[in-house]
């Protein structure tokens, strides 16, 4: 991932990808490709823990990944956890994603193949968001950047330091206001310098957000993916291995907030696509449903 997602220019013009394609059916019953560790409800479906430290509701959120690189990371989602409501931007064109992570059109691919009412936008400047052809008027309950980073625009630490705290803080006066009630906003950067250097947790109070929690970000969870470096497979080295470097995730809400969200009755909650809403277990028309997958207890320290 790490691909930018932000910055004082927007790389070419807006794309939007929806593919439409006939929902698979899938039973509830089938097992996991991962294994869960809670157990279920009196209704058998298993319960979303707001502690744990894979920090989404695969059924019931609505998730809009920011900078995604080469989709490694949303394909995860969707092929492993069974993600139903899924929104993936990158910064590039899709010419440009094409060139710099080849790889990316599989991913594409695969994630439309589980999920075909996922979404692709290109061109998605991350201090922009509201604007961004796809995305105004639409409201998450997760928005996540992970291992956001301007790119090479400068080798003075510095400026790079400066650069990085100016997009995150634009990035954050978006996302505050494209939140559903109780949603959150959730960062990952690497830990160590100069990272450390940007104080991500001031950057947030700044914006009016404060940090609810935040734990070790555990690359494992998530099969398949791979964090990319900003400038591309070639480039920034393929062989690089940025998911085994240590990283932290930080969960940002609203403050004045507890981040709890209240029981949710006859999918009551926020608009889909065309302001359509979701029920909490549909998984697409004809009710077609698909099985959550759980996490693990969190390791929150804050």
């Amino acid at each position: 991932m790490g691909k930018r997602g932000g910055g004082p220019t927007s790389s070419g013009a807006n794309t939007t990808v929806l593919v439409k394609r006939k929902p698979q059916k899938l039973s509830r019953d089938a097992p996991s490709k991962l294994t869960e560790q809670m157990g279920p409800d009196s209704n058998g479906a298993h319960p979303f823990d707001p502690r744990s430290t894979i920090p989404f509701d695969f059924t019931e959120d609505q998730i809009l990944l920011v900078g995604e690189g080469d989709f490694s990371f949303a394909r995860s989602l969707i092929v492993e956890h069974v993600a139903l409501n899924l929104t993936a931007t990158v910064y590039d064109t899709e010419a440009e994603i094409a060139e710099k992570y080849p790889q990316a059109q599989e991913n594409v691919e695969a994630m439309l193949s589980e999920e075909p009412n996922t979404r692709i936008l290109y061109g998605m400047d991350a201090t922009k968001l509201k604007s961004g052809k796809g995305l105004k008027g639409k409201r998450f309950d997760r928005i996540v950047f992970n291992f956001p980073h301007v790119g090479g625009k400068s080798k003075d630490v510095n400026r790079q330091v400066r650069y990085n705290q100016e997009m995150l803080v634009g990035f954050f006066g978006q996302a505050k206001d494209m939140l559903n009630d109780e949603g959150s906003i959730i960062v990952t950067l690497f830990e160590g310098d100069p990272y450390t250097l940007w104080n991500i947790k001031d950057l947030g109070r700044h914006s009016g957000l404060q940090v609810q929690r935040s734990f070790k970000f555990d690359a494992e969870k998530y099969p398949g993916y791979e964090h990319r470096r900003t400038l591309g497979n070639i480039e920034g080295g393929g062989g690089w291995k940025g998911e085994d470097r240590e990283a932290r995730t930080y969960v940002f809400i609203a403050k004045g907030e507890n981040g709890q969200r209240g029981p949710r009755d006859n999918g009551a909650k926020a608009t889909g696509e065309g302001g359509t809403k979701r029920k909490s277990d549909a998984g697409g028309k004809g009710g077609n449903k698909r099985r959550r997958k759980g996490g693990d207890d969190s390791d929150d320290d804050d």
